[in-house]
């Protein structure tokens, strides 16, 4: 005779049916105040996100109790903003630390799926003279459509033997090649790079590499800082300025180059499980990979929402990584060199 298999759900057990979940437990109930400091986010922006990844998160289950869109959302903002599986972020909306991490990978993999939505650079020459202008205005470097730079974000060991993902300061880490526009909009984001690879290398191997050798924007260029090769779509500052015009264009380019450093302390601020305060991701790298995008595609998602980039919703102390050592990367490109020796002469002379 068979024997029926009873199929438990561990929320259930933990719980029991009387425990308060989201699913009664609506946005509605709370505050704004404890939504920004449990969440990081406002009212409307997760009603937002309830709309904009509710289909994808409704999939059919075989669970006994599928849990909401709305309660995986507020599980996966609360990682992504506070960087840890807390008992309380658990206990908040009535779900297990399993199951937060199950929300955590359904979310992820919904915004990663819409990643090419909101990160991209703009389509037509309008909006591209638009950058130009904008970027002239701030400093005065002509061409720029863009700001480049990397950052490291720490990861858990993948297995004892792979070196690959092991960086200068001896940790494991993902190498992630960003370029923003002067509002700190990510138009490019690549989160897959192992963090033996130094920057000039990530960038060597990239796509944004790829479309600009192709000459998919001419006549513009982007701007990065000394762990790049000067080419002649990427404008580096001198290493050793001598001449007026050097320094002035030296001191235009940092003045146009803080804007994605900004950016960056901003995305550390924001989404805590970047920064390293509260360890490693303990993920493998490809789920890591897919983690830093999502919390980059919610970094877009809020400046069309009018979020404040260089304001971050977290409190406390920041345990921002600190910054890869590199040596200045000499110029091999005589080309490149000629047209940033023309830039300087024609716009800081």
């Amino acid at each position: 005779m068979a024997i029926p298999i009873t199929v438990l759900d561990c929320d259930l057990l933990l719980y029991g049916r009387g425990h308060r979940t989201l699913d009664r437990f609506k946005l509605d109930d709370v505050t704004d105040e404890y939504l920004m400091s449990m969440y990081g986010f406002p009212r409307q922006f997760i009603y937002y996100l309830v709309e904009l990844l509710g289909a994808s998160l409704s999939r059919p289950t075989q669970r006994s109790r599928a849990i909401s869109p709305e309660t995986q959302i507020l599980a996966a903002l609360g990682f992504y903003t506070s960087g840890s599986f807390q008992t309380r972020m658990g206990d908040a909306i009535g779900i297990s630390q399993a199951s937060m991490s199950r929300c955590v990978a359904n979310v992820t993999e919904a915004l990663v799926e819409r990643a090419s939505q909101f990160i991209h650079f703009p389509a037509d020459e309008a909006s591209m003279q638009a950058l130009k202008d904008e970027f002239y205005g701030l400093a005065g470097m002509p061409g720029v459509i863009g700001v480049i730079d990397c950052i490291h974000v720490a990861i858990k060991a993948p297995n004892a033997e792979d070196l690959s993902y092991v960086n200068r300061k001896g940790l494991h880490s993902l190498n992630c090649l960003l370029v923003c526009d002067i509002r700190g909009a990510l138009m490019t984001v690549e989160t897959n790079w192992p963090g033996s690879l130094q920057d000039y290398a990530v960038l060597q191997q990239s796509s944004l590499n790829s479309q600009f050798e192709a000459g998919m924007h001419k006549d513009s260029w982007l701007l990065g800082d000394s762990s790049f090769f000067l080419r002649t779509w990427l404008m580096t500052p001198l290493h050793i300025p001598e001449t007026p015009a050097e320094y002035r264009y030296n001191r235009a380019h940092s003045a146009t180059h803080s804007v994605i450093e900004k950016t960056l302390r901003t995305l550390y601020s924001r989404f805590r499980c970047l920064d390293g305060s509260k360890g490693a991701l303990q993920y493998s790298p490809e789920k890591s990979s897919h983690i830093i995008l999502a919390c980059c595609v919610l970094h877009n998602i809020s400046l069309e929402h009018g979020m404040d980039v260089w304001s971050s919703p977290v409190t406390g102390p920041i345990g921002q990584p600190p910054e890869e050592e590199y040596e200045h990367m000499e110029s091999l490109d005589l080309e490149a060199d000629r047209i940033r020796q023309e830039l300087m002469l024609t716009h800081f002379s």
